[in-house]
């Protein structure tokens, strides 16, 4: 091989995984990865059933949360 394309291919990649890393940092700070609670879920219910009736009952908390919100 020529030592441009060893060059070129050594370019691209620090490129490409600089690209990689501005995506993931971008995606810590906006709160991408924070979901804590995904495996404290996944233990409690068994089941899609039970993890589906749980997560309607969280909507259904919020919802009557938002209606009784009265701003002073």
């Amino acid at each position: 091989m020529d030592n441009w394309i060893i060059a070129m291919m050594l370019g691209a990649s620090l490129f490409l995984g600089a690209i990689a890393l501005v995506a993931f940092m971008w995606g810590v700070k906006n709160g991408q990865f924070d979901d804590v609670e995904k495996y404290l879920n996944a233990t409690k219910f068994d089941n899609e059933e039970d993890l589906n009736a749980a997560v309607d009952l969280q909507r259904k908390k919020e919802e009557l949360k938002k209606k009784n919100y009265r701003p002073e």
